[in-house]
């Protein structure tokens, strides 16, 4: 049980730096919305920032890390630290190694499409942006794999606290850079891309230092042939095809938005934002501190630990992430109109992004629950059933995604999008949760569900008193939209926490760390 309770106690370190992480993101992208609105040159940006980030869920937080991560952590415990650091220079090397040659074969792809297919004028303001962004997928890969190896020395602050530095930058170039030496919307986007690039720079450093503090000392080593380095590569292959497919599939669903309409990739990602605050805020740093624990256990065969640990993070999770859906369902136009409506985003914007999130809204849950699923399985080095698995689910959300924008209305076609991600998701997580039955044993799945039904219930008690509360007329200033949200928010703490006290009683202690 005390292992159990240190990971609450991580994740709530981890959940603080994500928050503010969070926070500072939300910032940004009021500036976003007040400074470019939805306009095609900010969808163009959002587009191309997307490349990146599909390597960095892929090489870094994805299939590398899952293979990595247990694998490290195996040989400091058997081999110790400096053949620990010998398989970290090696597979640091391989990964740069890597890098390059996609980075190389990215311009080669950018330039050849602009040559040989003459693009319509949307994807022409996009791939300067990709020229300049792609680059950050070098940068922030290394930082993905810097945190794998200081998660496995269970270190999580830094990795945690160094996205808050790419907010920040972020911040400052669309507050300064980009008015100063941007003399339209498109040089201030351009500019605002280079600043991005110059962010995973700044995240790659900040590991450096604690790197060398816990004894890591990292060079170029070109000796592959190693059984660890084998290892680790046959754990990471049907990890890479699976979420290599599920991130080419979410680029995909991103381009078919941005044929949509022009305004759906931004009010896509305006809406996905609301999601990540709290799904980075708990779901995501709980998953980041049970895959080395998970690990730890599994290394002893401790598979009861390992089913109490998981019993403990879904109960809690669930008695958060309920209410976090249902609020962010009823409050979605109120909180959009809030946060994002001024300059250049409209009435209009607000709409097609409150769409979005009502059907993105339910996803939280099953977001969540993926989160704990996988590191299970990558706990015990097997990254083929979730990569089996993810190859289904991105048929199925591809199908989903045709299916959505022929038949939805034009004004919902990119909220179908959305929601093909949160039914996907569903099918992924319950697969997985039989799976975990067969494989590893209950996890208290009657006690779980006991736990989710009375979040639930509560959940929809607080989203009816939110409803009566924001539904109020009220005029369109800035104070009454302001006291609408709060409102609402503070009744729905309320209700939901009053009847927590009295049937919730053992999720709070889990939240207490008690």
């Amino acid at each position: 049980m005390n292992e159990t309770l240190s990971v609450v106690r991580s994740a709530k370190t981890v959940s603080k730096c994500i928050a503010t992480s969070r926070l500072l993101g939300f910032v940004r992208m009021m500036l976003m919305s007040h400074f470019f609105g939805t306009s095609i040159f900010v969808s163009a940006f959002f587009l191309a920032f997307q490349i990146p980030n599909m390597f960095r869920r892929l090489f870094g937080e994805g299939a590398l890390s899952a293979a990595f991560v247990p694998v490290f952590a195996e040989s400091i415990e058997r081999d110790g630290i400096e053949e620990a650091n010998k398989l970290a220079s090696k597979v640091i090397t391989m990964l740069a190694s890597a890098l390059l040659l996609i980075l190389a074969g990215g311009f080669i792809m950018i330039a050849l499409w602009k040559k040989c297919f003459s693009p319509a004028e949307d994807w022409l303001i996009a791939m300067p942006l990709m020229n300049i962004m792609l680059p950050y997928m070098f940068f922030i890969c290394m930082v993905a794999l810097f945190m794998g190896i200081l998660n496995s020395r269970h270190h999580f602050f830094v990795p945690a606290a160094a996205p808050i530095l790419l907010n920040v930058v972020w911040i400052v170039s669309v507050l300064f850079l980009c008015p100063v030496f941007g003399s339209n919307v498109e040089q201030q986007i351009r500019i605002l891309a280079w600043s991005i690039l110059a962010a995973g720079l700044v995240q790659l450093l900040v590991h450096v230092p604690m790197v060398l503090k816990y004894g890591i000392r990292l060079h170029a080593d070109f000796a592959w042939r190693d059984a660890r380095v084998h290892k680790i590569l046959l754990l990471m292959g049907p990890g890479v095809l699976g979420m290599g497919l599920f991130q080419i599939n979410a680029l995909i669903g991103k381009f078919m938005a941005h044929a949509v309409a022009p305004w759906a990739v931004s009010s896509l990602m305006y809406s996905e934002l609301m999601v990540y605050l709290p799904l980075g805020i708990f779901a995501t740093a709980l998953g980041t501190v049970l895959l080395p624990t998970f690990s730890g256990q599994a290394a002893r065969d401790d598979h009861k630990s390992m089913l109490q640990t998981m019993n403990v993070s879904l109960r809690g999770l669930m008695f958060v992430m309920l209410p976090a859906a249902v609020g962010l369902g009823v409050m979605a136009k109120p909180i959009i109109e809030l946060i994002y409506e001024h300059g250049e985003f409209g009435s209009e914007s607000t709409m097609h992004t409150a769409r979005a999130l009502w059907f993105l809204a339910p996803g939280l849950i099953v977001f969540s629950l993926y989160k704990v699923f996988v590191p299970v399985f990558y706990s015990r080095k097997d990254t083929k059933t979730p990569a089996v698995v993810a190859l289904i689910a991105v048929a199925l959300n591809f199908l989903l995604m045709v299916l959505f924008v022929i038949v939805w209305p034009a004004a919902y076609k990119h909220a179908g999008i959305a929601f093909a991600s949160v039914l996907s998701s569903t099918f992924s997580c319950v697969v997985l949760g039989v799976l975990i039955n067969k494989q590893i044993g209950n996890p208290g799945w009657a006690e779980i569900a006991l736990s989710f039904g009375k979040s639930f219930v509560i959940a929809l008690l607080m989203g009816g008193c939110v409803w009566f509360v924001i539904s109020r007329p009220i005029n369109g200033s800035l104070v009454t939209k302001t006291l609408r949200v709060a409102g609402g928010v503070a009744v729905g703490l309320c209700v939901y926490f009053s009847f927590a006290l009295i049937f919730c009683k053992n999720e709070l202690r889990i939240l207490r760390n008690k």
